[in-house]
């Protein structure tokens, strides 16, 4: 029996539920060298900027234990030859291209959107809230409900309303579920979660921060209880809302937990670094759990772990093994 593994981001179709997370595939050219990239449910951009940036000094990148920390700082050619080299080569072979943007003032993501609404490609707009205001002493945009939603309603006044616009929220805020809130009221299709969290390391020898920038985006599978979390709340308080999961999905297991919390799209990130077939893989392995589990589609496991023991559809039959008397 197959499994029908087609969702929806907003009104957009996707043959499956995996992409690439931001900054972990560049514009995608690196993995199509591996296999064809209709094979993904979209491919996520790395975060664009107004203008091209190499990125924060090294070392920028530390392993950690069931992790890694990096301090990149959004490196890119920024959004002239983005829609010059990058988005045009996506386009042209019919990649499904979720373009995430990034800024430091709603001036600069309103731009951007400007920049974006007629391009030919880009399926959706992922705003990174997880960029310094520059407006406002260096506060990142995601850690305050108000200041996010503002970026949400300029880019979504401004983009196509055939594209999604998807709000990218960070684990580091008091309450994800009043940040995630405000986004959709701001006109938010869409919610990905989560973004790095802040971490630090030490080098021992050198008794020095590990990264130069002292601190980083902590990634791996130590983040993925932390993402599941934020996807649980989230989807509790906001059913209707069309979750992409993102944190620490190394299996297909792992990306299964963040669809039975409620994300409809699950994206791969710091797996991608040493198994460029990650996005195949997890796919699979996804797939296999749910045919295990009785599952003829994707959308019946969705947020199914919060419905009340026994309310599940007959059809959907866990393992003999795992099976209560």
């Amino acid at each position: 029996m197959s499994v029908d593994m087609r969702t929806f981001l907003a009104h957009m179709e996707l043959a499956n539920p995996i992409t690439t997370a931001a900054g972990c595939a560049a514009s995608g050219r690196e993995l199509a060298q591996f296999f064809d990239l209709h094979r993904l449910g979209a491919l996520t951009t790395r975060s664009i900027t107004m203008a091209a940036r190499a990125g924060r000094p090294t070392p920028r990148m530390a392993e950690t234990p069931s992790g890694m920390l990096n301090a990149v700082g959004l490196q890119g050619p920024g959004i002239d030859a983005f829609l010059e080299r990058e988005l045009p080569w996506l386009a042209q072979r019919g990649i499904k291209t979720i373009v995430s943007i990034g800024g430091g003032t709603v001036a600069e993501y309103s731009e951007l959107a400007r920049r974006l609404a007629d391009a030919p490609g880009v399926t959706a707009l992922e705003v990174n809230l997880s960029c310094p205001n520059m407006e406002d002493r260096g506060r990142v945009f995601a850690r305050e409900g108000s200041a996010a939603a503002e970026v949400i309603a300029s880019v979504r006044s401004i983009m196509r309303y055939d594209v999604p616009v998807v709000a990218k929220l960070a684990p580091d805020v008091a309450d994800i579920v009043s940040v995630a809130r405000a986004c959709v009221d701001a006109g938010a299709d869409a919610l990905s979660m989560i973004n790095n969290p802040l971490g630090m390391a030490i080098d021992t020898e050198a008794l020095r921060p590990s990264l130069a920038a002292v601190t980083g985006g902590l990634s791996g599978p130590a983040i993925l209880p932390l993402a599941v979390r934020c996807v649980w709340q989230v989807h509790a308080a906001l059913p209707g809302v069309p979750l992409i999961g993102i944190g620490g999905v190394m299996s297909g297991r792992d990306a299964f937990q963040l669809v039975l919390a409620g994300a409809c799209v699950v994206g791969v990130g710091t797996a991608l670094f040493h198994d460029p077939y990650a996005c195949l893989r997890i796919e699979r392995e996804l797939e296999d759990l749910l045919r295990a589990r009785g599952f003829q589609r994707l959308a019946d496991a969705v947020g199914l772990a919060h419905r009340p023991p026994g309310s599940a559809p007959r059809h959907l039959l866990v393992d003999s093994e795992e099976s209560t008397p």
